[in-house]
């Protein structure tokens, strides 16, 4: 027989709200209201969400796959888009030099975009946030060093050091394949942006460490990681969430940047830049939807995240309601 405190399998445990109780708190919460009450943050989350759901199911939204050099025809590059005079309808968008479909570039090139941009942001704010912590409640020489270690990377441009970086890897690996190209990308994108979150998480986690809730810790002898992990941690989330979220468009910008330049990801998988870049040699040829299209989708991601960047700061800072 089962204990009447023991909840059985699958009933939440006495005290633990349900998820359906959660999701009613949610939709009743003020940041649910403060959002269905900005038109402007939920047209920028629609934007958003298009993009990326358009980016996830490129596969199957393409028209056809870009990549694919065997369904490449050159007897189909240069062409308008469907609603001009020369036009087709199997090219809604037209097509570039190399006959491929602006359409399905635009949705794989905004996959490999948004690809790159996520998994920058993901390990700057792993690292960032790892070194902030350390900094802020270990201080004295750990302290010191990290900081100046920020100060010194703040000091130079970012897209030079990703430059640096990412020249160093092409020499280093000359001949490196695909995969380990999209690597030294995410690379240099990291090594210039895990300073910021360093720097907000440390500055948190000085006024965290001593405050009473710490100090009742460890009194009662909680180890510093886990008082780390466990209390400190959750408190001085809500800077990083909001920076990270402004920090995708920006990593999306710069990876943008570099592949217009030539040194981004592979030029068998073009992302945005690498697509504006290309279009930019035939736009005052008359052809101006090689790079006109791939540059609005590039202002529209970067736009809608920094909106709901923008909102988010708001949302989470009692200030500034």
């Amino acid at each position: 027989m089962r204990h009447p405190t023991t909840p059985a399998a699958g009933e939440p445990a006495a005290g633990t709200p349900s998820l359906r109780a959660r999701c009613r708190r949610w939709f009743a919460g003020d940041l649910w209201i403060d959002f269905v009450h900005s038109p402007l943050t939920v047209f920028a989350a629609a934007v958003a969400l298009l993009c990326v759901c358009g980016a996830l199911f490129a596969p199957w939204l393409a028209p056809h796959d870009p990549f694919d050099l065997a369904t490449l025809d050159l007897a189909d590059s240069h062409l308008p888009p469907a609603w001009l005079a020369d036009g087709r309808a199997g090219y809604p968008l037209g097509t570039d030099d190399q006959g491929r479909d602006i359409l399905s570039a635009l949705l794989y090139g905004a996959r490999i975009s948004l690809m790159v941009g996520l998994c920058s942001v993901g390990l700057s704010v792993l690292i960032g946030v790892t070194a902030g912590l350390v900094a802020g409640f270990v201080g004295g020489v750990v302290d010191a060093a990290l900081m100046r270690l920020c100060d010194v990377m703040l000091s130079f441009p970012p897209i030079l050091i990703a430059l640096l970086i990412d020249g160093i890897g092409r020499l280093v690996f000359p001949h490196a394949r695909d995969v380990l190209a999209f690597a030294v990308l995410i690379f240099a994108l990291t090594f210039t942006d895990w300073v910021r979150y360093a720097r907000t998480v440390r500055g948190s986690t000085l006024v965290e460490r001593h405050k009473e809730y710490v100090q009742a810790a460890r009194l009662v002898g909680v180890p510093r990681w886990r008082l780390l992990r466990r209390h400190v941690l959750p408190n001085v989330l809500g800077p990083v969430l909001v920076l990270a979220t402004i920090q995708v468009g920006q990593a999306i910008i710069t990876e943008a940047t570099l592949s217009f330049l030539g040194v981004g990801v592979p030029p068998t998988h073009p992302s945005l830049g690498t697509l504006i870049r290309i279009g930019n040699d035939f736009l005052y040829a008359g052809e101006w939807w090689i790079t006109l299209f791939p540059g609005a989708a590039l202002v529209l991601i970067a736009m809608s995240v920094n909106l709901l960047g923008d909102w988010l700061r708001d949302a989470l800072n009692p200030r500034l309601r």
